[in-house]
């Protein structure tokens, strides 16, 4: 049983941000303090990725763990309530992720996904250097 009327359940969920969350403002404010600058949320690409790095056909989706269904994360465990509800709704989550990294592949775009859980400074670093080791192979070509 759910804590919260099917009222206030509601106001809770329609809280829940698509875009500008806090996790991604963490890894735009972290890679632009790096000097690496990026557009927000290209509509013309498939899934709307949070930040695009055109000129190295980057697009990088900063998910999160619950509602993308993180392997292995604690924080992507399923609800009691409504079980099979959530299950559908997040597997088709999956599904939809999958598709959209096909298609921007297919286009040749590079998708490279940051889960909320990996914030860490190290996390950040790492992902500073994919994005930066990505343009330099591609000016190598």
């Amino acid at each position: 049983m759910d804590i919260f009327t099917r009222e206030k359940r509601s106001q809770v969920m329609s809280r829940v941000r698509g875009k500008d969350t806090k996790p991604e403002l963490t890894v735009r404010r972290f890679l632009h303090s790096r000097g690496l600058r990026y557009r927000l949320h290209r509509r013309d690409l498939p899934g709307k990725p949070d930040l695009v790095f055109p000129s190295q056909r980057i697009a990088v989706f900063v998910n999160g763990c619950f509602w993308h269904q993180h392997s292995g994360c604690p924080k992507s465990s399923l609800p009691r309530t409504r079980h099979d509800f959530w299950k559908a709704k997040l597997q088709s989550n999956i599904l939809r992720d999958q598709k959209v990294q096909d298609e921007l592949r297919a286009m040749n775009w590079r998708p490279l996904i940051v889960w909320e859980c990996g914030l860490g400074l190290k996390e950040l670093e790492l992902l500073e250097l994919k994005i930066r080791g990505m343009a330099v192979s591609e000016a190598e070509n």
